[in-house]
């Protein structure tokens, strides 16, 4: 049998497709922009006479048909590797929950810890000539997703770009049991870099001269990792590498303006090296058969040892609040979730670990709180109550914000009080001294 007859064999409608869903089950829906579209509709149709349905995903790019079913609560979980703020609201909605993890090992969660999946749906570019559909930028995970599925249902996508690697970046024909055509949607666009604001570039204005010929980058989302990139294009660095775990626009910004070769890396040279992607269409047109760009799955990109062995890694990522001790929360504040631990901890330490290499934890200094409308400080004397520690103080390195930089690394308790709180807002200085004075991390001998 041709793949062209089996396709057409296993091709039906997303209603059908569905159907293979039963109360109690266990449903994957991908990662990210590969999140199933019409699949989810017709889901959601019938998601009223389910019960107990378990759903694993994360990194929404837009709000699930299912998440509108009413008391959504008494027919589905959705259980996230990482919450995007889709994800956030949907935790007060009360349906939502966040698995903790070290992002590196989520293929070996599936292959080693849950096994058994009853049903997997995601989005996939459309099947080449050999019977294979590609993951497209949403790889990451997803061929240990399809090796613990009972039931593969993929959804096809016109729109989706095919994503070049080097391996698990595509499931086969024969291992899937449904094909749906969906509506073709455009890709989804990730907001959150937006336009840089003078914090923004007073930080990326700090860390780009930190950053040497042929060193190897990996970048966070956000409008402060887009200042970077973008002073970074401007620059006249040469012969940098790439190996992150998100791709993200400040790249292709980079990559047009020719400062990325990959000359100097000492593996998978001359190629970026990235687990998934999601930006703009521009983003998406620039991966697109792209053999520049090399996706692979998550334990082999943010694997520690193979990070630590990049001469010159450099790791660029944000926080939601440091403590005096140098203590950093990514993922929450207090009890409030806001993202997941994703792959920092991973690169943190293989930064660390790397032979010249550099980790950098960039944060405004402050912020304001909606709810109160009042100015509070980033950092902090001890993290909020409930905080989640992301990245721990014994492997912190570079701590930016719009005031200077600071490098931790081999400091002291009272060395790292003094450094951080030159950091701060200068409106939250002298209570910071006062608080780290009782904390007994603060020298009377130190200038105020």
């Amino acid at each position: 049998m041709s793949y062209q007859e089996e396709y057409r064999q296993k091709l039906t409608t997303a209603g059908e497709a569905v159907k293979a869903v039963k109360s109690g089950d266990w449903l994957d829906y991908g990662w990210t922009v590969c999140s199933p579209n019409a699949l989810d509709k017709a889901l959601a149709a019938r998601m009223g006479e389910l019960t107990d349905v378990n759903i694993r995903g994360g990194i929404l790019t837009r709000r699930p048909a299912i998440f509108d079913v009413p008391d959504a609560a008494s027919h589905f979980a959705w259980n996230s590797w990482h919450m995007s703020g889709i994800e956030r609201k949907a935790i007060k909605e009360g349906f939502a929950y966040y698995i903790p993890l070290r992002y590196s090992e989520l293929p070996g969660y599936y292959r080693d810890c849950i096994k058994t999946l009853d049903v997997a749906m995601f989005q996939v570019a459309p099947m080449d000539e050999h019977g294979w559909f590609n993951f497209g930028p949403g790889g990451s995970h997803l061929k240990a997703v399809c090796d613990c599925a009972k039931t593969i249902i993929v959804e096809v996508n016109k729109n989706m770009p095919v994503c070049l690697g080097g391996f698990e970046n595509c499931v086969h024909i024969s291992d899937v049991a449904m094909i749906v055509e969906g509506e073709n949607p455009p890709m989804e666009i990730l907001g959150g870099a937006g336009t840089a604001s003078e914090v923004d570039l007073a930080v990326a204005n700090l860390v780009v001269p930190e950053i040497s010929n042929g060193a190897c980058l990996q970048l966070g989302i956000g409008s402060m990792p887009s200042a970077i990139g973008k002073l970074i294009a401007e620059s006249d660095l040469k012969d940098l590498g790439v190996h992150t775990e998100m791709y993200v626009d400040a790249f292709v910004d980079m990559s047009k303006a020719g400062r990325i070769t990959g000359a100097c890396k000492p593996f998978d040279r001359g190629r970026q090296t990235y687990a998934f992607a999601a930006g703009t269409q521009k983003l998406y047109d620039f991966l697109n058969n792209n053999p520049e760009c090399m996706a692979a799955p998550v334990s082999y990109v943010n694997d520690i040892a193979r990070v630590s062995q990049i001469e010159n890694f450099t790791s660029i990522n944000g926080a939601v609040d440091i403590d005096l001790y140098g203590q950093v929360s990514s993922e929450s504040s207090g009890i409030n979730h806001i993202s997941g631990a994703g792959g920092q901890q991973d690169f943190v330490m293989g930064a660390y670990l790397a032979k010249g290499g550099k980790s950098f934890i960039c944060c405004s200094s402050s912020f304001m709180d909606k709810k109160t409308g009042q100015l509070k400080s980033r950092i902090r004397p001890t993290l909020v109550e409930g905080s989640v520690v992301t990245a721990t103080r014994t492997n912190l390195h570079w701590i930016v914000t719009e005031y200077g930089k600071f490098n931790v690394k081999g400091k002291s308790t009272w060395e790292r009080a003094e450094g951080l709180i030159a950091l701060a807002h200068p409106q939250f200085r002298d209570e910071l001294i006062a608080e780290a004075e009782k904390m007994h991390i603060w020298r009377r001998s130190n200038k105020r």
